[in-house]
């Protein structure tokens, strides 16, 4: 009779147009194993859902033919995580998708040439984007194929270091509606094979040249393209004032300029690149020369510039208060790291800029609670403030933060002075999504109660080394923010295995970092196992009281765990064995597990096909057979061997006042 039931409720689900059932599909994105459930409730609903998806993001390339003969009509297959692609692999999918094909990601794999190249090109005539970033044995014959796929738009080649002038000029003729080029790290490549990408190329619209060693030569090729909006020049050294102060004009659609790492451009050759450039609205200047009122004074013909990034440079308080006077736009400042940041210069411009919707300010350690009184009157529609390390800042400051600034979404306050009233003020805050506290000493339960009560959308947690919250305060976290996605909770020896069983209510936790919590065991484990599906991201190192009882659970429930630290739990081989058991594994940390074995490890290497990456204590290098590392290695695992000595903790005071000592010298 069940049987019955079951067959006269599918069969109603038939009248369902497919219109309605790919409407439903839209829906379940959150989780991917409900696509699969919905696969699995009758054979119309797993031809429907065959014929909806179009993305694709496999695990195993041995089990590519099988996938692509499911799932037909995929127009983008993401390989990221499947770093062992041979030409046989490119062939296979050239061969399945065809013309469906518009997009491949190769950005992780590695092992195929300009053979399955050629073959993929050929033969999927649809393709608009291919990543092969990370390429490093790629050669100009692989950039010969590249160059037949006539309709590119766009082409990512970074760190493709043996490409040189010869192939991208290939691709230069061959690829003419490339929009997006990313040569970053690309260290063949030089004038020429840029110049001859820009005369070529006519449509592109955002160019990545980091690091290359190009001069002022290719530049003004560049600039004469008249649709370029994005150029990323970080760290071109060939690049100088003498250079740019030859070019007559700028790009006049140019709307984001990053010159990060440039210290050799100054006022000079920034005012000549920018000359013209009416429509930029973000300029990244990281890491380069003083910001002195000369270079602050050639923004002053930038009307629509809304982002200016600072980070690392030293700034100078006349720069800063010429910013503010001449950026009128500006929404978003970024001066993490800078020095020079002072009262005076910092609230100049907050002052003049009351539509300040983002600003950073880490390690700015000049700063008192005079800036923190000025902008928060001034920006109280900010939606990001990052003030991590701001040491002079006390901790009556941050009261004011919840009294103005109501619609903040992201939120740094890490190793500042917050205390609960602070805390209970920040709660205010409603539209959190993302809070960083960690190393704020000051703060307890009964400031983070507040925040769980006050702050549904929370998304990210960071309470690394506040050693004083407890599972009283987590309780309230995991209670008001069901939303929860990351918690960082790293040495919080307080902690006990009654937070990670508040936790587990948390369906759409993903990440958890517990590393250094003592009192949390296999039971609280289990507990995170069972209800946080989804977590794909976990650090337990250093709980001593981890051991197989956890590993079990956590191979059986948690299919989506891609990586794990264990480092000093104790585990044992028959654990290791377990864990290798999720297919989803790409990432094992394994120092200081005294409990295992050689054989273990090598029996679990064996079972997990995903390795792509593996921690070990180099003790165990002469241990492992040489044939047996290079077959781990063959299928695209890196062994990264460390020889570290086992540590003691020490207390988290004692270890911030010994960070602050070391940063004195």
């Amino acid at each position: 009779m069940k049987k019955q039931k079951s067959v006269e409720g599918s069969s109603s689900l038939v009248h369902l147009t497919e219109e309605i059932l790919f409407a439903i599909l839209d829906y379940l994105h959150g989780n991917p194993l409900d696509k699969k459930s919905f696969s699995l409730t009758c054979k119309s609903f797993k031809a429907v859902e065959s014929r909806h998806r179009k993305t694709l993001k496999p695990l195993r390339s041995e089990l590519l033919t099988t996938i692509l003969n499911r799932y037909p009509y995929v127009t983008h297959i993401d390989l990221s995580l499947c770093p062992c692609i041979t030409d046989n692999s490119l062939t296979v999918i050239s061969i399945v998708c065809k013309s469906t094909l518009r997009s491949i990601d190769l950005s992780r794999s590695r092992f195929f040439s300009h053979v399955g190249l050629s073959n993929l090109v050929m033969n999927c005539s649809s393709l608009v984007e291919v990543d092969l970033s990370n390429g490093t044995e790629l050669t100009d014959s692989a950039a010969a194929a590249i160059a037949e796929a006539k309709n590119l738009e766009r082409l990512w080649l970074a760190r493709c270091k043996l490409i040189s002038d010869i192939g991208i000029g290939c691709i230069a003729v061959g690829c003419r509606k490339l929009r997006l080029v990313s040569l970053k790290w690309c260290l063949g490549v030089s004038d020429l094979g840029v110049g001859l990408l820009a005369v070529k190329c006519k449509e592109i619209r955002s160019l990545d040249l980091s690091y290359l060693p190009i001069t002022k030569r290719c530049l003004p090729s560049i600039l004469q393209l008249q649709n370029l909006e994005d150029l990323v020049l970080v760290g071109c050294l060939g690049i100088d004032d003498d250079g740019l102060a030859t070019l007559k004009q700028g790009c006049k659609s140019l709307e984001t300029l990053d010159m990060s790492s440039c210290p050799n451009v100054g006022r000079v050759g920034l005012s000549s690149l920018i000359n013209g450039a009416q429509c930029l609205r973000q300029l990244i200047l990281a890491y380069g020369s003083p910001v002195t009122l000369a270079l602050a004074d050639s923004l002053q013909k930038l009307p629509k510039l809304q982002s200016i990034k600072l980070d690392g440079c030293l700034v100078t308080c006349c720069g800063l208060k010429a910013i503010g006077n001449w950026c009128v736009s500006l929404k978003e400042l970024s001066l993490s790291k800078c020095l020079g940041v002072t009262d005076e210069g910092l609230s100049s411009l907050v002052t003049n800029h009351k539509d300040l919707r983002k600003i950073d300010i880490t390690c700015c350690r000049k700063i008192t609670h005079v800036s923190v009184v000025n902008f928060t009157n001034s920006c109280t529609s900010l939606s990001s403030l990052r003030m991590e390390s701001c040491s002079l800042v006390p901790k009556e400051a941050f009261i004011l933060i919840g009294q103005h600034c109501h619609f903040l979404e992201e939120l740094d306050l890490t190793d500042n002075e917050i205390d609960n009233e602070g805390l209970k003020s920040i709660s205010r805050c409603s539209k959190l999504s993302s809070l960083k506290l960690g190393i704020c000493l000051n703060i307890t339960d009964e400031g983070l109660i507040h925040v769980g009560m006050c702050c549904p959308k929370l998304i990210e947690l960071d309470l690394y080394r506040s050693v004083g919250i407890t599972d009283s305060g987590i309780a309230a976290i995991a209670c008001g923010c069901h939303g929860l996605e990351m918690i960082n909770i790293a040495y919080c020896e307080k902690i006990t295995d009654s937070s990670l069983r508040s936790l587990s209510k948390c369906s759409k936790l993903n990440t958890l970092e517990s590393r250094g919590c003592p009192r949390i065991s296999s039971v609280g484990l289990v507990a995170i196992a069972v209800g946080c599906k989804q977590l794909s991201k976990l650090d337990i190192k250093k709980c001593y009281n981890i051991n197989d009882a956890g590993m079990l659970p956590l191979a059986h429930f948690s299919q989506n765990l891609r990586q794990i630290n264990l480092s000093y739990c104790s585990i044992t081989d028959v654990g290791l064995l377990a864990l290798a058991s999720i297919s989803c594994l790409q990432s094992m940390t394994i120092l200081h597990s005294r409990d295992l074995t050689p054989n273990g490890l090598a029996a679990a290497f064996l079972v997990c096909g995903g390795l792509t990456k593996v921690k070990l204590h180099a003790s165990f290098k002469t241990l492992l057979p040489q044939p047996f590392l290079e077959h781990i290695e063959s299928r695209g695992c890196v062994f990264q061997w460390r020889d570290k000595e086992f540590q003691v903790e020490v207390d988290p005071k004692g270890w911030k006042l010994q960070l602050q000592d070391t940063s004195e010298f």
